[in-house]
């Protein structure tokens, strides 16, 4: 303690050395703090204390106090010694977790404390060197600390320690169960404990986890309707009867009266409004009301029911999400009610890896949207062992297999959107106008299309995409001779290039060259609304450029030690070993990326756990922080279910969709987080995000895929890194656990 000055009691003033005096007839206690780290300490061995009165009595190891545990590798025990007793003669001893082994005295002369201060060698009072029967070695680090504390600041003391559970240095001194860092600079054997394999420390993803990068895009997106009714397997091809269709004349030019006839490129239409209404609330919060529209009236009425099963209903999104969306479903034509993106170009373009892509970021924003390959309807249908010949233009035997698997994959698209679905990814190459004519003819009146051309010009790519398909395509899984697939599919290629007509006619998006990452154009035409606006810009920055993004929460902190929700608390001892064994991590799995980067919250605890890693430059997101708990910012769960049982309630009945009073719910997260997505999709260097359990949860699934339902219970632990590896083939994770 310090010097300090005190009032007597007629008003005078005592130095210092009055102060030790008063201290004394106070009946000032000294109060000391021992500790001994080890990253290499066998499991079974506990470390104790034994010695003297008034530790423990007559040298008797079976009365030896016990050390806590305080981390991984840090062992604690703290004690008032009591004024009578100045000086403590002790040994550290390590006992066996079993009784019936024999403890082991540290190697040295005993400790001796008098007065505070410690006798004997500075190195003795570094180190406790423990010898096993094996000849082996044990060292470890000790730290002893002694402070004379006064009855008033010991009870202080107490009371910090537990409201802060970490020292606070109250009135000048330590708390009374200490749990600072060891001293600077010193890596808490990081480098010792992560070993050179990074393999060691991988651990299985949830079985729930979509590595779609293993599984042929095409066979994820969705099945014939006529096999899911009539209960055939997938494993077979299906019968002509079972997927009997009506194929519309392609020849037949649509001339539907809503079509613009603009071909200007980047122009957009104006939205027309086609009613007007009232009343309109939105609101994404739990027990907010759905829109319903009234029979008898234009106008809308609120219907509290959360029944997620009403057709047509709002997608499950937030603010400015759900707001565009009632807009656009009240301001637009009918058929803008849903939306079909119909993809076109050439075999080998990229154009189901840009739709797999599609359809994950829109059904993450909350957008009902499913994939639908016109390629694995064919294949269920006619087989996979259909030659070059099956695509030849002057096939009629083919052209007409082809179309009626197209018609029928458009009308099971379109039926889906009756139900309420919103919007179709219709992949298939659609490289003949009068294909395309016959799905706006079917679409007429039923749901807007937008024609999403995918060309590349880069011959590396398009034979990468080509190997890579003669690789996984169910088309050529029965071919062995790989040169055989290749000359087939080349063949089929150059049937498709003959006839081949660039998409001129309706609304439609161009992506030239975009898929090698070196720039490249869009052209958009007769575009509006805000949904095909989030398209575009999401497509602009899509490309295929290989990189691995590392998701991690941040080292446990002190709020995590409490069970509190929200805060801006420190790291515990335990967080501050994940930090140094993190970047460790990092360094040595990003030793070769010198152009990737660190991304953080504006919260401490990231920002901390982030501060070793060095040779990156660090960027801190806003739209990172954790989901803000409002109100109940720094409660536990308990204390909310005790004292706000009605939203402990709600929160436990709807996750995604309770909002904290004067706070944020899942769907509000997901909506800020929509900037990072793209950001991240941008980047064509990994990227290391370091955040919040709720913050990943979200970012998680979206490149797993995962269903909004059930982001709230993705499980995202402590101390472990998910690898995300983005790629041509899709998505693939790997999971690293660093500490238990």
């Amino acid at each position: 303690m310090g010097t300090g000055t005190s009032r007597n009691a007629d008003g005078g003033l005592h130095g210092g050395e009055e102060r030790e005096e008063s201290l004394d007839q106070a009946g000032g206690q000294l109060y000391v703090s021992l500790k001994m780290e080890n990253y290499k300490k066998k499991g079974d061995l506990i470390p104790h204390i034994y010695g003297s009165v008034p530790l423990v009595g007559s040298w008797d190891s079976t009365k030896a106090l016990s050390m806590e545990r305080e981390s991984a590798s840090m062992w604690e025990l703290s004690f008032v010694v009591p004024p009578n007793h100045e000086t403590l003669d002790f040994k550290f001893l390590l006992k066996p977790k079993h009784g019936y082994m024999p403890c082991i005295v540290e190697e040295g002369p005993n400790r001796l404390l008098t007065g505070g201060t410690l006798q004997g060698d500075a190195r003795h009072a570094r180190l406790a060197l423990f010898k096993l029967d094996n000849e082996e070695v044990l060292e470890y680090r000790v730290f002893i600390k002694a402070d004379r504390v006064s009855p008033f600041d010991l009870a202080a003391s107490w009371r910090a320690y537990q409201d802060n559970l970490r020292p606070s240095t109250v009135r000048g001194i330590p708390d009374v169960s200490i749990n600072a860092a060891p001293e600077t600079g010193h890596e808490n054997g990081s480098s010792a404990s992560l070993e050179l394999d990074l393999e060691h420390y991988v651990v299985p993803a949830p079985s729930t986890s979509a590595n779609s990068g293993l599984v042929y895009a095409a066979n994820l997106a969705e099945n014939p309707r006529s096999l899911t009714s009539s209960g055939v397997s997938g494993d077979r091809p299906a019968t002509i009867k079972e997927m009997e269709v009506i194929i519309p004349d392609p020849s037949k030019v649509y001339s539907g009266s809503g079509m613009v006839e603009s071909k200007s490129v980047g122009t957009f239409s104006p939205l027309q409004k086609q009613d007007s209404y009232r009343g309109l609330f939105v609101d994404r919060g739990v027990g907010s009301p759905r829109l319903v529209k009234s029979s008898s009236s234009s106008t809308f009425s609120f219907d509290l029911k959360l029944d997620s099963k009403n057709k047509n209903s709002m997608p499950a999104a937030a603010g400015a999400v759900a707001a565009a969306a009632v807009a656009d479903q009240m301001l637009g034509p009918k058929e803008d009610r849903h939306l079909a993106i119909v993809l076109v170009g050439l075999p080998a373009r990229g154009k189901t890896f840009t739709a797999v892509k599609l359809t994950r970021y829109l059904r993450w924003l909350g957008h009902d949207t499913k994939h639908f390959n016109v390629g694995k309807y064919r294949r269920l249908k006619h087989g996979t062992n259909q030659s070059a010949d099956f695509f030849r233009a002057d096939n009629p035997e083919g052209m007409e297999a082809r179309n009626e698997v197209a018609a029928l994959a458009m009308d099971d698209m379109i039926a889906w959107m009756q139900e309420g679905g919103q919007v179709g990814i219709f992949d298939a190459t659609n490289s003949s106008r009068s294909r395309r004519n016959m799905l706006m003819k079917m679409a007429e009146g039923r749901c807007k299309i937008i024609f999403l051309e995918t060309i590349c010009n880069d011959e590396r790519i398009i034979e990468r995409n080509i190997r890579l398909k003669i690789q996984q395509s169910p088309d050529y899984a029965e071919e062995p001779d790989f040169e055989a697939g290749l000359q087939d599919f080349t063949t089929r290629l150059a049937n498709y290039e003959k006839v081949y007509e660039p998409v001129d006619e309706g609304s439609y998006i161009k992506m030239i060259d975009m898929a090698s990452g070196h720039g490249g154009q869009i052209q958009v035409n007769n575009m509006s609304g805000y949904l095909p606006g989030r398209i575009v810009f999401f497509l602009v920055n899509t490309h295929l450029t290989p990189r691995p993004i590392l998701l991690t929460r941040h080292g446990e902190s002190r709020d995590n030690v409490r069970g509190r929700i929200g805060g801006d608390s420190v790291l515990s001892d335990t967080g501050e070993i994940y930090m140094k064994k993190l970047a460790n991590f990092v360094e040595k799995r990003l030793k070769s990326e010198r152009t990737a980067s660190i991304w953080t919250s504006t919260l401490q605890r990231t920002i901390l756990t982030a501060s070793p890693i060095v040779g990156f430059p660090k960027i801190q997101w806003r739209a990172l922080d954790e989901i803000n708990a409002g109100v109940c910012d720094g409660m536990t769960y308990e204390e909310i279910k005790k004292n706000m049982p009605e939203e402990y309630e709600s929160r436990k009945k709807d996750k995604l969709r309770y909002r904290y009073p004067r706070g944020e719910s899942y769907l509000d997260v997901i909506q800020r987080l929509e900037p990072v997505i793209i950001e991240l999709e941008r980047q064509r260097a990994p990227v290391v995000v370091i955040s919040h359990q709720a913050v990943l949860r979200a970012l998680y699934a979206y490149f797993a895929d995962r269903p909004l339902k059930e982001i709230p219970h993705i499980e995202v632990p402590l101390h472990t890194i998910i690898e995300i590896q983005m790629g041509v083939t899709g998505v693939q994770e790997k999971r690293y656990k660093l500490m238990d």
